[in-house]
């Protein structure tokens, strides 16, 4: 008799569970009825990398993707963006939105500047900046570099760039 009531505890706290995290509201991968293709202001977890499907935790190396039909992608680190829309037949005529290391707002992502030393969410590297500054990179070539997997997570590549930019 104390098995059976025992068993029927856990079922209920397990059923209970369950129904919690259902009710709980999940980040969201995509946003519909950007027509405008204008940069949403994200809340932390709001919204979850369309790439790796992590929470955007914080705006520092995220991005965001817009394209025509309105329909707007988000990710946590820029690395995760290049790599996703180097992928999309709309990759030119996309709009790309990041968030700028030194001027702390959301930029056109083709405007950019990129560095590819940042210690960002996934490990890859890249940091936006708005003011161009010397070994920086634009966006097509950051987009080449992650389809070649150039890129932090590439411990190669990253000794190579380490030694080229004078770091140790």
């Amino acid at each position: 008799m104390k098995k059976a009531a025992i068993v029927l505890i856990m079922i209920a706290l397990i059923v209970s569970l369950f129904l919690a995290l259902a009710q709980k509201p999940h980040a969201k991968i995509i946003k519909t009825g950007n027509t405008k293709q204008a940069v949403i202001e994200i809340e932390p977890g709001e919204y979850q990398c369309a790439q790796c499907k992590m929470p955007v935790e914080k705006r520092e190396y995220a991005a965001q993707v817009a394209i025509k039909n309105g329909k707007t992608w988000f990710f946590d680190d820029i690395g995760c963006m290049a790599l996703w829309l180097g992928n999309q037949p709309f990759r030119q005529s996309a709009v790309v939105w990041v968030y700028t290391r030194d001027t702390h707002r959301w930029i056109n992502g083709r405007d950019a500047w990129y560095t590819q030393l940042e210690n960002t969410p996934m490990g890859y590297g890249f940091g936006a900046y708005e003011k161009h500054a010397e070994n920086t990179l634009k966006l097509d070539a950051v987009i080449d570099h992650m389809l070649k997997g150039e890129n932090l997570t590439n411990h190669t590549y990253a000794k190579t760039l380490l030694q080229k930019t004078g770091h140790r």
